[in-house]
């Protein structure tokens, strides 16, 4: 019923950008039909459904992942009854809705100048809602059914640790969801001051929070100037943080930020990360531009990528392989815990460090006593497990399904296994990143996956949004037995 009603949101935009008749805008009519279809179904199952007792972990993990996919799905209706470049079957439409939701970026539809302000808005509101997280939002509404939320907090909020900011979780996720508003709309302000029109303003400002990547743009970032550049690298850099620092923050501690080990982690990755793609892009002397503006571009696309936002200001398949590297191992790295970031997360990453480096020095004195640390204070075993577990699974997705991929794509021009496209379509998609390399580059679409590719990357993405373990509990036999 909440889909249904944010379903109309993009019909005042086909008022202000009729076409050339508002009430003949097959976007509009669409959007119209699809919420009546949607707000439907929504009250069968209100009316249908009867809620008893407490609700279980095993029932909110069903509930987290069984609802991001009828959000997924019935968020596609208005591709489907639209007239949408690159929509041809129900696999396209239910894979860019998929990206939508899940903040992946990755897209089907091609000349998206073409397109209806209705359609692009929509894309952009999927990936604002999908950011923070759809079921966070609905904590909002549980108490309402009768139903405590916390389960569905810890099966839906990112990291290994969950961030308490008030004891009850419905004030929790308002808190969020506040700063979360506060950001985007100075974003939003800052870009139409620049120049944007306050449509595509609004557009970028939804997809630069959620870290989703959808522009109004075929050419993305790239088609704005330097301004715009640094303004979306700013605000990107600022989505992949933990929110909870920004709520302390703007409470006035801003000391939280430099005392999070994760934060400072995060920012030593990223300029790193900066310094040596302008090096080796300096250095390359058949790529044209002042090395001031390589710098710019190092920048912003290492904070892009590794913050899984997916924007692009530069055609990176023409950098160095040294260059495409490291943005490639941006994308398993992905933003803070308690961020709109998605991938593995930099706090995993970094106990996975610290947890390498104590068993080295293990070795080398066995009888030592010492205990890892986060922000000065200890993890606990679980936490590590679960880290560690996590690792796993997910290099363990990654591997399958781009072995899935590599049958399920067309053969490269000398007739072998694209394996380049293959293998970062998948991490684009489990990371919630969007472009990849090959033929799924910053300046191309998923058009010419086939359909079957599409659903192996839209679960991927789904798989990946909801940190590995919501998704891949389900398989499990144990899960459906009483």
């Amino acid at each position: 019923m909440f889909l249904g009603g944010m379903l109309l949101t993009p019909v005042p935009v086909s008022f202000c950008y009729p076409q050339p008749d508002a009430w003949h805008d097959g976007a509009l009519w669409a959007f119209l039909i699809a919420s009546l279809i949607t707000l439907m179904v929504g009250l069968l199952i209100f009316r249908r459904v009867q809620f008893q007792g407490d609700m279980t972990y095993r029932e909110g993990f069903a509930i987290v992942t069984f609802g991001w996919i009828a959000f997924a799905a019935f968020g596609s209706l208005p591709y489907l009854l639209a007239d949408v470049n690159g929509i041809v079957h129900p696999a396209d439409a239910f894979f860019e809705s998929m990206s939508g939701f899940s903040t992946t970026g990755a897209t089907v539809i091609t000349n998206l100048e073409s397109q209806a302000p209705s359609i692009l808005f929509w894309r952009a509101l999927t990936q604002w809602l999908g950011g923070m997280g759809i079921i966070v939002l609905s904590l909002a509404i549980l108490p309402f059914l009768g139903v405590g939320g916390m389960q569905l907090f810890e099966a839906e909020a990112p990291g290994p640790q969950k961030d308490r900011l008030s004891p009850r979780i419905q004030d929790t996720a308002k808190v969020l969801w506040s700063v979360y508003v506060l950001i985007t709309v100075a974003e939003a302000c800052l870009l139409w001051f620049g120049g944007m029109s306050l449509f595509e303003s609004l557009c970028h400002a939804l997809t630069t929070m959620a870290t989703g990547g959808f522009s109004t743009r075929d050419a993305s970032i790239a088609a704005y100037g330097s301004y715009t550049h640094v303004v979306i690298s700013a605000f990107m850099l600022v989505a992949g943080v933990n929110f909870s620092l920004h709520y302390f923050a703007l409470r006035g501690d801003f000391r939280r930020y430099w005392q999070s080990d994760e934060f400072r982690f995060y920012i030593g990755v990223i300029a790193s990360a900066t310094a040596l793609v302008t090096l080796v892009t300096a250095l390359d002397s058949g790529l044209p531009g002042h090395v001031l503006i390589k710098l710019r571009d190092a920048a912003f696309q290492s904070i892009s990528l590794m913050t899984t936002t997916g924007f692009a200001t530069a055609d990176y398949e023409r950098w160095p392989a040294m260059a495409q590297y490291i943005l490639v191992g941006l994308m398993f790295v992905g933003g803070c815990a308690g961020s709109t970031g998605g991938s593995m997360k930099v706090v995993r990453l970094l106990l996975l460090s610290k947890h390498a480096f104590l068993q080295l020095s293990l070795l080398i004195h066995p009888r030592e006593v010492r205990s890892l640390k986060l922000d000065h204070k200890p993890v606990s075993r679980e936490v590590i497990q679960s880290v560690l577990g996590f690792f796993a699974l997910f290099v363990t997705v990654f591997l399958v399904a781009s072995v899935v991929m590599a049958g399920i794509l067309p053969a490269a021009a000398d007739g072998s296994a694209d394996l380049v496209t293959a293998g970062t379509a998948v991490v684009a998609a489990l990371g919630n990143v969007g472009p990849g390399l090959g033929s799924v580059g910053p300046t191309d679409t998923y058009t010419h996956v086939p359909a079957l590719g599409k659903i192996v990357l839209a679960l991927c993405m789904l798989v990946g949004r909801l940190e590995v373990f919501t998704v891949l509990v389900l398989f499990f036999p144990s899960f459906w037995r009483k």
